[in-house]
């Protein structure tokens, strides 16, 4: 069967600089019917671990670090025995879920993965925190965005370890040179597309978020 991307929505909260709040997260599952790479498992293992079925699950990525989008990740890779990665610069934001254990392996920019025989990309895009990564799909037409671009303009900078010069460029000079069809798909709410939010980056940049 041909590649496709899925999406499974968990809730659960958000625990980051002393506030907590309830959210709703998208999990990404690039794959076809053998294959799969879970993309931010959030919340709930045991929903994602159903929508990945019998499948071959390669690996579970995440785009940061943020508790909402790795609080899965650890009962998952237990479960389907996967390898948990993340970009080294988000380390310490991950060791606020879990001090007693490091990721599996490390994501860069420009490292290819490969699933259900597509080719993933990653797109190195710090600013919503330091290590956040985006994964493109070519094939696909697709661009994993985590939290650096959502429906709307860029993810919030308003936490520690944010940065919004730095998020506007990593959309300016890694998102929005990407095919104008690219559909976006987000870690919160709707998809987009590269065209749809183009037009907008001055209006972020004037706005400051």
């Amino acid at each position: 069967m041909a590649a496709r991307i899925d999406r499974v929505v968990t809730a659960g909260t958000l625990s980051l600089d002393g506030q907590t709040c309830a959210v709703e997260n998208n999990v990404w599952l690039i794959g076809d019917d053998e294959q799969v790479l879970v993309v931010d498992a959030a919340h709930d293992a045991d929903a994602i671990r159903l929508a990945t079925g019998n499948r071959q699950v390669c690996a579970i990525v995440c785009t940061h670090g943020h508790h909402d989008h790795v609080n899965a990740a650890l009962a998952l890779a237990k479960e389907v025995g996967a390898p948990v990665l993340l970009h080294q610069a988000d380390l310490a934001l991950w060791q606020q879920t879990y001090p007693d254990r490091i990721p599996d392996g490390e994501l860069a920019q420009g490292e290819v993965m490969r699933v259900a025989a597509v080719e993933v990309r990653v797109l190195a895009t710090p600013g919503h925190t330091p290590g956040s990564v985006c994964l493109y799909v070519p094939a696909l037409r697709a661009v994993l965005s985590g939290d650096t671009l959502l429906a709307g303009g860029p993810g919030t900078t308003g936490w520690s370890h944010s940065d919004f010069p730095a998020i506007i460029s990593s959309i300016r000079d890694r998102l929005l040179s990407l095919p104008a069809p690219t559909r976006v798909l987000p870690g919160h709410g709707e998809t987009t597309t590269i065209r749809d939010e183009a037009g907008h980056l001055d209006e972020w940049i004037v706005r400051g978020y």
